[in-house]
């Protein structure tokens, strides 16, 4: 296994269950891991882009082909759902299909379905255009899903001991591709038509799967007999999916709605529509490097982050709109600065998930090696995946009904429910070991006794 700095390969159990390193550090990164990171780069940023890209006109050119706000939201949702289920099977059957293999596999599947989604408004309008759009979407989330659940777990597999800071830092990819993905969709939809950035997007991603052919080191691992139901189960694991879940939703949720409701409230044209989006990419991909090294250098920091993300979450959700009961009329400037707070929170909750559940795993028993990494990484891709169905398909549907404003307070409710059920159990569990730690330690009777005769002589 390599490590993040030149190291000895010896690996021990720290106390509370992490694996810890020991050798001698040398603080550079070894060629193995700069390729990793180079790879894992790349299918950040080509990903992102490539889902970001909808989001400033494919709602509207949707409702031209006969779609309601309902079904743009469910083909939107469509994609998180069978990257749930791929993800799911993927994660469990990473070390026979080959880490590698899925990585690159997956970015090559995706890269074609951008192209073919370009070519949708060639189809007849009504019911084919909608069929084809989900069939589409459910290709492309089966490549993604490849590749991302690969990613996690590769990159957990080169870098063990400082996961969340990696990770992190390389979240400034996934939000440079949020961040250019719907300015350069709006340019692009505007400057040329629907085709051309689709088939732009798909190109890059099939240009970079023969370069992540080369640079993406081969790592091997034996399978292990640890299950999806035995991680899952665990009330800690268990909870933090829901937090997974919750922002996800959250974040899921303005795909189909945002841009129509900008639209309609703020009378932008479809160019300008992108760059509203840039307040949340840009202060969820800024502050990601922080919050990952807070997250690896001070692990006690998780869980205030994990509590205070989810909550400060749902008071920005409430406020996005705003909900109607603050009798406080939307307006532009206001709008950004909430979506800019939306992706620090997202952030603080976002970050430390990954490594809280391989901690609980640690501390459960499970093996380490490349098999955990897949079933986390799996589990990861399809909570975030289960919430990015839900959020889209209930969010329209709310957007329809109700309008964006109570629709945006409501979603705004699961990141409030994750918040709160992680941070009671961070108390009971905080309680449970002052409890059993008194009754493992009682206090010496005899010995304070006569400690406290001897200083009265």
């Amino acid at each position: 296994m390599r490590f993040i700095c030149e190291i000895t390969i010896v690996c021990t159990v720290k106390q509370d269950g992490m694996p810890e390193v020991l050798g001698e550090e040398s603080g550079r990164f070894t060629r193995e891991q700069l390729f990793t990171m180079v790879a894992t780069a790349s299918i950040n940023f080509s990903s992102m882009i490539c889902y970001s890209i909808l989001g400033p006109f494919f709602p509207a050119e949707a409702e031209k082909k006969g779609a309601s706000n309902t079904i743009v939201g469910m083909i939107f949702g469509c994609f998180a759902l069978f990257n749930f289920l791929t993800s799911l099977i993927l994660g469990n059957y990473l070390t026979q299909i080959g880490a590698k293999f899925m990585f690159v596999a997956g970015m090559f599947v995706s890269g074609c379905v951008t192209i073919l989604f370009g070519m949708l408004d060639k189809v007849p309008s009504g019911t084919v255009f909608i069929s084809l759009c989900f069939l589409v979407r459910a290709m492309d989330a089966m490549g993604f899903a490849a590749a991302m659940t690969a990613s996690f777990s590769i990159l957990a597999k080169a870098f063990p001991n400082n996961i969340a800071t990696v990770m992190g830092s390389l979240e400034i990819f996934t939000g440079l591709g949020l961040v250019l993905g719907p300015p350069l969709g709006g340019f692009l939809y505007q400057s040329f038509g629907y085709e051309i950035p689709f088939i732009t997007l798909g190109c890059l991603v099939l240009v970079l799967v023969p370069v992540n052919m080369c640079l993406l080191p081969k790592y091997d691992s034996i399978p292990s007999k640890d299950s999806f139901w035995k991680l899952i189960l665990l009330p800690k694991v268990l909870l933090l999916c829901l937090t997974i879940f919750s922002l996800s939703a959250c974040l899921g949720f303005l795909d189909p709605t945002m841009s129509l409701f900008i639209l309609k409230k703020f009378k932008l044209p479809a160019g300008y529509v992108g760059l509203v989006f840039l307040g949340l990419a840009l202060s969820y991909s800024l502050s990601s490097p922080l919050l990952g090294l807070l997250s690896d250098k001070l692990p006690y920091l998780r869980k205030w982050l994990l509590v205070s993300g989810g909550l400060i979450t749902a008071v920005c959700f409430f406020m996005l709109g705003p909900a109607p009961v603050l009798h406080i009329e939307s307006q532009l400037w206001m709008f950004v600065l909430v979506l800019v707070w939306i992706g620090f929170s997202l952030g603080m909750s976002a970050i430390p998930v990954f490594p809280e559940i391989l901690h609980c795993a640690y501390e459960n028993g499970f093996e380490e090696g490349l098999s955990l990494l897949g079933l986390v990484s799996g589990l990861f891709s399809a909570m975030w995946s289960l919430g990015a169905f839900v959020g889209p398909t209930l969010g329209g549907f709310l957007y329809e009904k109700l309008g964006f404003e109570w629709a945006s307070a409501i979603q705004g409710g699961w990141s409030l429910l994750s918040g709160l059920a992680i941070g009671i159990f961070y108390i009971v569990e905080a309680t449970r070991r002052s409890s059993s730690s008194s009754l493992q330690n009682p206090p010496d009777n005899n010995e304070e006794r006569t400690r406290l005769l001897g200083s009265e002589t």
